[in-house]
């Protein structure tokens, strides 16, 4: 069984930018690629309010939230300090200028996790 699946071309993924990957359940992973073609995987929503981290403007390893600029390393899904929260992190692979995810972990990763309709999120421990 092929435990990794095929998103997207790292080209399909722009420098400094992001792409969303929809799953069966739950809410859709971002995609970072930074500058140095570095590749990231994280759930699109950022543990403060639930922004949606794909949106936001990506800068060396960390992601600012579009909402309220909170940063996010994109290697941890941690809130950089003062800060606190994470958002649930993917694990990503290229190889041959392709882009994979975990097919068990898009399947069950963070399934249960929504964006707020309004109100504070709480706040989710890194693992």
């Amino acid at each position: 069984m092929n435990n990794w699946t095929l998103v997207c071309a790292i080209e399909d993924i722009p420098v400094l930018g992001s792409r969303r990957v929809s799953r069966a359940q739950g809410l859709d992973v971002a995609v970072f690629r930074n500058d140095k073609n570095e590749v990231f995987a994280l759930l699109d929503r950022c543990p403060h309010k639930g922004g949606p981290l794909s949106q936001g403007i990506v800068f060396g390893t960390s992601v600012a939230c579009p909402l309220h600029n909170w940063t996010i390393g994109l290697g941890t899904g941690q809130a950089a300090a003062p800060d606190d929260g994470c958002t649930p992190k993917f694990s990503v692979k290229v190889e041959a200028g392709q882009v994979f995810l975990l097919v068990a972990e898009l399947a069950s990763h963070a399934i249960n996790l929504t964006r707020p309709v309004a109100g504070p999120t709480q706040h989710t421990v890194c693992a």
